[in-house]
């Protein structure tokens, strides 16, 4: 009996063995699949909430660059001269007599714009903002002196002075230089040729 058992019972182990062995496999892949699952389940929201976070920064970025500083010219009272033309810091402007009609003769090869800082738009920016007392209408642009798109009142171009230390004042008016005059501009576009009472205009460059 027991040698008719032996056979029997090294038969039945194998097949079992064998089994165990199918059943582990089993168990192995499945756990393997389940790992692959969750891994690239994880990665997803992860590579979600980086393009989330790159789209936002590039949103970010567009509105950052899109933003730019306007020029304005509005309409102040200085002593001796009247309701004149001034930028957004109130400084005093001036246009040349040489150049009615945007005729550009300040320039940065002669020296000009040192003295005489021009009025640039911002890029991106088309035109300037007409503030109290100016007629939109007046407002308009021409290629200046440095290239760049210089603003003017009337077609004359628009000019600060480098005199002129505060709000105000109008040192740079009745200065003859660099082939003219240089005068401010009331709100209807016509220079002022008498002198300020503040005055000091001698500071000739």
């Amino acid at each position: 009996m027991s040698i008719a058992i032996r056979p029997h019972s090294a038969s039945s182990a194998r097949r079992l063995l064998g089994v165990g062995v199918i059943f582990g496999a089993a168990v192995t892949v499945a756990a393997c699949g389940s790992s692959g699952g969750t891994s690239s389940g994880s990665s997803s929201p992860a590579a979600a909430g980086g393009a989330s976070s790159a789209a936002a920064g590039s949103g970010s970025a567009s509105s950052a660059g899109a933003t730019t500083s306007s020029v304005t010219v509005s309409a102040k009272s200085v002593a001796g001269l009247g309701t004149v033309l001034v930028n957004q810091k109130g400084q005093t402007l001036y246009m040349l007599t040489t150049e009615k009609g945007g005729k550009i003769t300040c320039t940065a090869s002669n020296g000009c714009l040192h003295a005489w800082p021009e009025i640039n738009l911002p890029s991106g920016t088309k035109a300037a903002t007409a503030g109290s007392g100016v007629k939109s209408s007046l407002l308009g642009t021409v290629k200046g002196g440095a290239g760049k798109t210089e603003v003017t009142y009337n077609g004359w171009p628009l000019y600060t002075y480098f005199g002129d230390s505060a709000a105000g004042q109008a040192n740079g008016q009745g200065i003859s230089n660099f082939g003219g005059t240089w005068y401010v501009l009331n709100t209807a576009g016509s220079p002022v040729t008498s002198k300020a009472s503040s005055g000091g205009g001698g500071n000739g460059y």
